[in-house]
């Protein structure tokens, strides 16, 4: 089984103004709601793929309640754990010449909600996926993700982690199977400026020797490096089409190689359709579609 955390899922407001105007009453010519989060994003993607999923999290208030009936009603399996404080948050999308976003706080999680997600997660198995995806609240230790990875340590779970930073490196002595920065992330993550792809590489690899077995290194337009537990580098170039969407693509890269992985457990098939999958949903104005992944796939080189 494969499991989602999010732990500060949000209703992202997605919003267009044709000439958006600082201090100046704004009209919208395009207006959606979505449950938001890296975590259900990739349950989403998954769900879209046929894959079967569990999201996990936590929700409070009315939006929570909101953000849970939009993630059942795209199909997807819910675990979520209800606090009884506070509200899940409201992301805006401004889309406009530029784009631009106002993230809200999202609600306190206290111990004993903590620790009621400890407990779900013991019931995880020998090769289950734990997606962990995202920014950890202020209310959350900074070493969640380390915790939950001690705690499930020895079980032989697969952890995906699409983080950044400190919350990236910390998590790597625990091997996690796949991990996924962009190529800035891990300019960020040693202090340098990438002038060739082969610097993008040698610190790719950097991050293989100190615990990620998989590196995926997104490039946006630019498409994807792989770097396998195998040792091979891959280099694959983006499919052509038209930007619609930023939001969602690298989770959805994220979700696409976990489905490709999981057809015949090949590394280089789980790279293609993980290609596949980030560049459909950022030639959509959603998620992408199981048949417009399919589509593009053909395309990869």
């Amino acid at each position: 089984m494969i499991y989602t955390i999010t732990f500060n899922p949000a209703l992202d407001y997605v919003v267009k103004v044709e000439d958006f105007k600082l201090g100046d009453v704004n009209r919208t010519c395009y207006e959606q709601v979505y449950a938001g989060g890296k975590g259900i994003n990739v349950s989403m993607i998954l769900n879209n793929l046929d894959i079967e999923n569990i999201a996990l999290g936590y929700i409070a208030g009315f939006t929570g309640d909101e953000i849970e009936k939009r993630v059942k009603a795209f199909g997807c399996k819910t675990d979520f754990i209800k606090l009884n404080r506070g509200i899940s948050r409201i992301n805006i999308k401004l889309k406009s010449s530029e784009e631009s976003e106002i993230n809200g706080r999202g609600p306190e999680i206290y111990k004993e909600a903590l620790d009621i997600l400890f407990n779900k997660l013991g019931a995880l198995r020998e090769g289950d996926f734990l997606v962990l995806a995202g920014s950890i609240p202020n209310t959350l230790p900074k070493n969640i993700y380390e915790s939950i990875m001690e705690r499930l340590k020895g079980k032989n779970i697969r952890f995906v982690v699409d983080a950044t930073g400190e919350l990236l490196l910390n998590v790597l002595k625990y091997k996690p199977f796949l991990i996924k920065p962009n190529h800035h992330e891990l300019a960020e993550l040693f202090n340098v400026e990438f002038k060739n792809e082969e610097e993008i590489i040698y610190y790719g690899k950097k991050l293989q020797e100190m615990g990620g077995e998989n590196v995926l290194i997104s490039m946006a337009s630019k498409g994807a490096i792989f770097i396998s537990s195998t040792g091979d580098v891959i280099r694959s170039y983006a499919p052509k089409g038209v930007l619609k969407n930023s939001v969602g693509a690298g989770d959805s890269m994220v979700a696409g190689f976990i489905a490709g992985y999981l057809k015949n457990n090949k590394l280089e098939e789980a790279f293609k359709m993980g290609v596949a999958t980030g560049s459909a949903s950022a030639f959509s104005e959603g998620l992408a579609k199981k048949e417009f992944i399919e589509e593009l796939l053909k395309q990869i080189i």
